[in-house]
């Protein structure tokens, strides 16, 4: 499922910071170092997209495993529950003209902000394969359960900040093959 939104989704990550800081019990980031992936390091090998991991870290509360973060703030209500630790990572991703992502999914949902330019996606479960286009300041959320594919159709280059909830751990990005209702 996708929803489009707008850059008010960036505070997402802030309001997470400060209704931890409200906790009784100390929440801890812990940083991991991340390389490129084969993935990543042939994409760049044929000129597709480039991709740098600005952040990646595990959130964990040492006193319990079911991390349950909760803000409401006036009509507004955000809450994320994750069992057990759960890693945010953050990625800038160049999409030259032509470019695509690959056929492909994750282990957990995705926030996409498109920073500049102009992407397509394409859901493998949408049996039409119905072009979804965002643009500058529009924003793309993939729950990362089903091969999609971002392609720059647009005729000059794009970039996305994209942060990624997964298991502590997990690869991002899980390569899939071209569904066959979905040829491109």
């Amino acid at each position: 499922m996708s929803r489009i939104l707008n850059l008010r989704v960036a505070p997402l990550l802030l309001v997470m910071a400060s209704a931890c800081s409200g906790r009784d019990t100390e929440l801890h980031a812990k940083a991991l170092t991340t390389a490129p992936s084969r993935d990543q390091e042939a994409a760049v090998a044929m000129g597709s997209t480039t991709s740098t991991v600005l952040a990646r870290g595990t959130f964990v509360d040492p006193n319990d495993q079911n991390l349950d973060i909760k803000r409401i703030t006036d009509d507004w209500h955000i809450q994320i529950k994750s069992k057990p630790a759960f890693d945010i990572a953050v990625q800038d991703i160049m999409f030259p003209d032509g470019s695509s992502s690959g056929w492909h999914t994750h282990p957990g949902p995705v926030f996409i902000l498109v920073k500049t330019g102009t992407l397509t996606f394409y859901q493998s479960d949408d049996p039409t394969c119905s072009p979804q286009v965002r643009t500058k300041g529009q924003g793309f959320l993939d729950l990362g359960e089903h091969p999609h594919i971002a392609v720059n159709q647009s005729g000059s280059a794009a970039e996305t900040i994209v942060t990624y909830f997964a298991p502590q751990g997990a690869t991002l990005k899980i390569m899939a093959t071209e569904p066959p209702n979905c040829t491109l």
